[in-house]
């Protein structure tokens, strides 16, 4: 693999990842279509950034949006197809992390 040019295709992948939560999403959208009130929850992401993401993932076409006409509406967010074949580069981050991130300091009540 020549490494001294980077290409565009790989360039722009590690662009779509590298935004702040956006890998986060993609893991916890693996797991089956979600709400986004659970996403909010889970990831502990603002509405607002996450509604930005979850839009910039559907237009790149990784994940898709549907809405059930009920009352209140229900919407809900899951992986396309594109979306799922990140599975084994989440798997691998997964597996690497496990390995070489120490993990963070437990938080109590007290220091909070």
């Amino acid at each position: 693999m020549d490494t001294s040019v980077i290409c565009p295709r790989f360039e722009s992948a590690i662009s779509i990842l590298s935004q702040r939560w956006t890998g986060l999403i993609i893991y916890q959208l693996l797991s089956g279509p979600q709400r986004f009130s659970k996403l909010t929850e889970v990831i502990g992401i603002s509405g607002r950034l996450l509604s930005e993401r979850l839009k910039n993932l559907e237009a790149q076409g990784l994940v898709s949006r549907t809405v059930y006409p009920e009352t209140p509406v229900r919407i809900e967010y899951e992986l396309t197809e594109k979306g799922k074949s990140l599975k084994p580069v989440m798997d691998e981050i997964q597996s690497w992390s496990q390995e070489w991130i120490e993990a963070p300091p437990e938080t109590t009540a007290e220091t909070k």
